[in-house]
């Protein structure tokens, strides 16, 4: 079992900052992959940025690639994710989740979830 909690949300300018982060508890060793997820209201879940916990890279959807960057602190076991001139579209619940996935940025695939953290970014 894998336990995952969110922090870091909150409201924002266009242009502004705001870094997520991701405490994860448990057999985190087992999952293969690590991401960010948001959702929008009215929209299906979409993936943002997934690391490879063993190989350190990791993958971007095109929305985001230059403005967001995921990280990981193995130390402290947190996922991060700084997310730099932030738009309106970008306003979503963000999730961290864990797994090993088919398609990384398929949510079925993944099998831990938190409970979300939202973004709101206004213009």
């Amino acid at each position: 079992q894998v336990q995952l909690v969110e922090s870091g949300g909150g409201s924002v300018q266009a242009g502004g900052s705001l870094r997520l982060s991701c405490a994860a508890s448990g057999d985190t060793d087992s999952s293969y992959c690590m991401g960010w997820f948001r959702q929008a209201p009215g929209k299906e879940r979409e993936g943002v940025a997934v690391l490879y916990v063993g190989g350190g890279t990791t993958a971007y959807a095109d929305s985001v690639k230059g403005r967001f960057t995921a990280s990981r602190d193995n130390a402290k076991n947190t996922l991060y994710l700084q997310m730099n001139s932030l738009k309106p579209e970008d306003t979503a619940m963000y999730y961290c989740a864990a797994g090993d996935p088919v398609s990384v940025f398929r949510p079925r695939d993944y099998n831990y979830w938190g409970q979300g953290t939202q973004v709101t970014v206004s213009s």
